[in-house]
C-alpha cells in the first residue's frame, strides 16, 4: 500500500540525477534534500537515476538530514546515474510510475541535461494516462492513485558542456572550464620552453562554449566551435593569424578544437588535420592534447557548488508553487539572478541550435545561444588578433587611454587590463598604462631610464591572461594625495580617457577625481571603472573580477580543513574569512562549503548567538555516530566583530565542549587573494574590459564642458540582476554607496544568509531560549 499523501501542502519530493554526470549534482541533491525536510516535506533519492525510478526497491529511498552530510565537497554524483532504455518506453514509465505512486512520490526533482529533462516532461505529461492503465491492469486500485493524480517536475540543468538555451551556466560547466584552463596552463609552460604548438581538443559535440571560453580563458590563437565555423579559407585564415603572431615575437601556439567542430560545409575539422597543417605549412613542432574525461571530472569549484546550492532551494520553493496547471520550469542563471523558466521552451530553443548547424544557418545558431556566447566570441575575435583593419576608427577617433589599478590586487585585473590593450590596438587607440597606481604616475613618471607611463604593445600583455596579482602594479594611494601633480601628468601625457580597475580604493579615487574636475580641467575624461576586489564590495555592481578567485581558493583551504576535522572525528575548526567590512565572501564560501554558522560584519556577533551555536554544535555531535561524524566549519569574517575574534570564539567553544568535542582556528590569511585567476574571473574580466573601452570610445571628441555636464562620463560597470549595466558614479556615491561601511548600502547577496543558516540545520533566534541558547 502506498503511504498516504502528506498534510497541507507538504509533498514527498524525490530527486535524481540522469545523464551524463556533472560537478556540482551533488550539492544540488543535498540542497533539494535538506531544504525539503526544512520545509516540512519528506525527500526520497532515486538512485542510478531512470533506472533506479524503474527498478524501484531498494534504489527509491527515504533521505534524511544526516544522509547528505559532505556531498558539496564530492564529484560525479553519490546517488548515480544511469543510461536507461527502459525508461525511453511506455511500459517503462509504467513501471516508473507505479513505483512511485507505492513510495507516495508526488513530486520529482531531475538534475541533467536536454534528454533527461524532455525525458521527464514526457513522464508528466502521460502521467494521468499512466495511471489509468495502471487501475486497468489491476496494479493499483482507483484509491491508491487518487492522492497521486498530478505530478509536478522541476528541472535543474547539469552539463559540463553548457548547452542548454535560457541559462548562462549549468551546473558543472565552470568546473569543467577550471580543468581545461588549467591543463592549457600547463601545457603553455612546455610550449612556451619548446617554441611549440599544441592542438588541444575539448568536449562539446554540440555547443563550443567550453572551446570559446577556454580560448577566451588562456588567451589561444584559434578557436574551432560548431556554431561558428571559421571562414571557407580557414586553413589560411589560421595559418595567417598564428604566422603573425610567430612574427610579433610570439613563442608559443595554442589551438583549441572543440569535438564537434566543422567547416562551413560541416566537413569535421579534427586536431590531425589543424596539427597536419601547423606542422607542414608553418613548419611548428606540434603535438595534439585530447583532455578527454578529465574533464568532468574532480569536485565541484565554488561557483558551481553555489549554482546547484542555490537552484536546489528554488527547485524545491517551484514545487511548492505549483499547481496542476503550472508548466514544468526549469531553474536557469542569468547573470547574477536565479530565475525559473519554461523547460520545453528551453529543451527546444536548445534543440534548434542543433538543427540550425545541420541547416548551415550558422548566424541563427549563435542567435539561439543566449547573447552572453555571442558577446564573448566577440571579445575574443577582437582581442586575440590586434591587426584587423576593418575594426579600426577613424584617425579623429583615436585616444590616448590610460590604465591603472587601484588598490589590492585580484585575480583577472591583469586578464582585463590584456583585454583592454588589445582591444584599444585593434580600434586604433593608444593603451597607456600607469604604473603602480597614482603615486606611482606622480612620483615616478619620469624615471630613467624607464618611467611609470608607458604605452603598451599586444607583445607586452599577450601571456597576462592568466597571471594573478597586477602586472602593472597596484597601489592604495589615491589621486587625493597631490591632485595638482595628478592633473599635470594627466596635461603632460595626453591622457584622453581612463580606465580604472580595482576595488574600494579605485571607487574612491574616481569619485575625488569626479569632484576635482570643477578646479582641475585635466580631470574632465571619461572614466570607466571595472570592480576588481575579492571583498566584491564595490557599489554600483553584485560582482566584482577578483571574488570568484577568492573563493575558489578559500574553499579549496576549507575542504582542506574540513577533511583534518572530519578524521579527527569530533572537531570544529574556526575559519577567519577577508573580506573588510563585507560578508559576501564569508557567506558564499559558507554555502559551497556547508558551514554550520558564518559571522558577518552586517549581523555582528553577540553572546547569545554563540550560546546558540555552541548548544547547536553539542547537538549535532550528539546526534553523530561512527562512520558518519563529521568535522563541522564555522566561518568568521575579519570583521565581524572586535571583541569576539577567532580565536577568542575557538576558545570559548573548546571551553564550553567539556571534552565532548574540540575546537581549532584557522586563518588563511593572504591565500584567499588566490594564485592563477578562476576561469570566471578571467572571461568575465575580457568581457566587462572590451564594454568599458567600447564605453569610452562613445565620448571621443567630445569638449570638456560636455564631459562636465553629462554624468556618465565617470560611471562603474556592474553586474546588477539579470544584466550589466553603467552606473553614474554622482548618482551611485549618493544613493547607494555606504561610505563608512566602505561597501554598497544594499548587499543583493544578504538573503542568502538565510539559505546558509537553514541549509546547516543552524536554530532560529526565536526558537532558542535566550539565556542558555537550547531549543525552546
Amino acid at each position: 500500500m502506498p503511504p498516504p499523501p502528506l498534510p497541507g501542502k507538504k509533498r514527498r519530493i524525490g530527486v535524481m540525477t540522469s545523464g551524463g554526470d556533472a560537478p556540482g549534482m551533488n550539492g544540488a541533491v543535498r540542497a533539494v534534500v535538506r531544504m525539503s525536510i526544512a520545509k516540512g516535506c519528506e525527500a526520497y533519492g532515486i538512485y542510478e537515476g531512470y533506472e533506479g525510478l524503474v527498478q524501484g526497491g531498494k534504489l527509491i529511498r527515504q533521505m534524511k538530514w544526516e544522509d547528505v552530510r559532505g556531498y558539496l565537497s564530492e564529484g560525479g554524483t553519490l546517488i548515480g546515474t544511469a543510461r536507461c532504455k527502459a525508461f525511453m518506453e511506455r511500459p517503462g514509465r509504467l513501471k516508473a510510475a507505479r513505483n512511485m505512486v507505492m513510495a507516495g512520490i508526488d513530486a520529482l526533482i531531475i538534475c541533467g541535461g536536454d534528454g533527461s529533462l524532455t525525458g521527464a516532461d514526457t513522464f508528466r505529461k502521460e502521467w494521468q494516462g499512466l495511471l489509468k492503465e495502471l487501475v486497468d491492469n489491476k496494479e493499483l486500485t482507483s484509491d491508491q492513485i487518487a492522492p497521486f493524480r498530478h505530478l509536478n517536475i522541476v528541472g535543474l540543468v547539469g552539463s559540463i558542456d553548457n548547452d542548454m538555451s535560457s541559462t548562462d551556466a549549468t551546473i558543472g560547466c565552470y568546473s569543467s572550464l577550471g580543468r581545461i584552463c588549467e591543463a592549457v596552463d600547463y601545457i603553455d609552460a612546455t610550449a612556451f620552453s619548446h617554441q611549440r604548438a599544441f592542438v588541444i581538443e575539448v568536449m562539446g559535440r554540440h555547443c563550443g562554449w567550453l572551446a570559446l571560453m577556454a580560448g577566451v580563458s588562456t588567451g589561444a590563437d584559434f578557436v574551432f566551435i560548431p556554431e561558428k565555423p571559421p571562414s571557407e579559407n580557414w586553413e589560411e585564415e589560421m595559418c595567417g593569424v598564428i604566422s603573425r603572431h610567430r612574427e610579433m615575437g610570439k613563442r608559443k601556439t595554442i589551438v583549441i578544437v572543440a569535438e564537434g567542430a566543422h567547416d562551413l560545409s560541416l566537413n569535421k575539422v579534427t586536431p590531425t588535420k589543424v596539427k597536419d597543417l601547423l606542422s607542414n605549412k608553418l613548419h611548428l613542432d606540434t603535438r595534439i592534447t585530447t583532455l578527454g574525461h578529465v574533464q568532468r571530472g574532480g569536485g565541484a569549484c565554488a561557483y558551481d557548488r553555489m549554482l546547484s546550492t542555490l537552484q536546489g532551494v528554488e527547485a524545491v520553493e517551484a514545487v511548492l508553487d505549483a499547481t496542476p496547471e503550472t508548466p514544468t520550469p526549469v531553474i536557469c542563471v542569468i547573470e547574477n539572478k536565479i530565475v525559473r523558466q519554461p523547460l520545453m521552451k528551453a529543451v527546444e530553443d536548445t534543440h534548434a541550435v542543433a538543427k540550425a548547424i545541420e541547416a548551415k544557418d550558422f548566424n541563427r545558431a549563435m542567435k539561439l545561444r543566449d547573447a552572453e556566447f555571442a558577446e564573448y566570441r566577440n571579445a575574443y575575435m577582437t582581442t586575440t588578433a590586434t591587426d584587423q583593419p576593418e575594426m579600426r576608427l577613424p584617425a579623429d577617433q583615436h585616444m590616448r587611454i590610460g590604465i591603472i589599478h587601484v588598490g589590492a590586487p585580484a585575480g583577472g585585473m591583469n586578464s582585463a587590463t590584456r583585454a583592454a590593450v588589445a582591444y584599444c590596438l585593434t580600434r586604433g587607440h593608444t593603451p597607456v598604462a600607469l604604473h603602480n597606481g597614482f603615486p606611482g604616475l606622480c612620483r615616478h613618471h619620469d624615471d630613467k631610464p624607464i618611467g611609470s607611463v608607458r604605452e603598451m604593445s599586444w607583445l607586452d600583455v599577450e601571456g597576462w591572461v592568466s597571471k594573478g596579482g597586477s602586472e602593472i602594479g597596484t597601489n592604495r594611494g589615491l589621486p587625493s594625495e597631490d591632485l595638482p601633480k595628478t592633473a599635470w601628468c594627466f596635461e603632460k601625457y595626453k591622457i584622453d580617457a581612463l580606465f580604472i580597475i580595482g576595488g574600494f580604493e579605485a571607487f574612491t579615487a574616481v569619485s575625488e577625481l569626479r569632484k576635482a574636475r570643477p578646479e582641475y580641467p585635466a580631470f574632465r575624461v571619461p572614466v570607466a571603472l571595472l570592480p576588481a576586489t575579492i571583498s566584491n564590495n564595490v557599489p554600483g555592481t553584485e560582482y566584482s573580477v577578483g571574488s570568484d578567485t577568492c573563493l575558489n581558493a578559500l574553499v579549496s583551504y576549507c575542504d582542506a580543513i574540513k577533511q583534518s576535522a572530519s578524521a579527527s572525528r569530533r572537531r570544529v575548526f574556526v575559519v577567519e574569512t577577508q573580506g573588510g567590512k563585507s560578508g559576501y565572501i564569508a557567506t558564499i564560501a559558507g554555502l559551497s562549503i556547508g558551514a554550520l554558522a558564518v559571522y558577518t560584519p552586517e549581523e555582528g556577533i553577540n553572546i547569545r548567538m554563540l550560546a546558540r551555536d555552541i548548544e547547536h554544535l553539542r547537538v549535532s555531535f550528539a546526534k553523530d555516530q561512527g562512520q558518519s561524524r563529521a568535522g563541522k566549519l564555522i566561518l568568521r569574517n575579519e570583521h565581524a566583530s572586535s571583541t569576539y575574534t577567532t580565536e577568542v570564539i575557538a576558545n570559548m567553544i573548546r571551553e564550553e565542549a567539556k571534552g565532548r568535542f574540540e575546537s581549532r582556528f584557522a586563518i588563511p590569511g593572504h591565500v584567499q587573494q588566490g594564485g592563477t585567476p578562476s576561469p570566471m574571473d578571467r572571461v568575465r574580466a575580457v568581457r566587462l574590459a572590451v564594454k568599458c573601452i567600447t564605453f569610452l570610445e562613445g565620448f571621443a571628441g567630445k569638449s570638456k564642458e560636455e564631459m562636465m555636464a553629462d554624468p556618465m562620463s565617470m560611471s562603474v560597470i556592474g553586474i546588477k540582476g539579470a544584466s550589466v549595466v553603467f552606473g553614474p558614479m554622482e548618482k551611485v556615491e549618493r544613493e547607494e554607496t555606504d561610505w563608512k561601511d566602505r561597501r554598497p548600502k544594499d548587499e543583493s547577496w544578504l538573503q542568502l544568509k538565510t539559505i546558509v543558516d537553514t541549509l546547516s540545520g543552524r536554530p532560529k533566534p526565536e526558537d532558542c531560549c535566550e539565556t542558555c541558547g537550547k531549543s525552546k
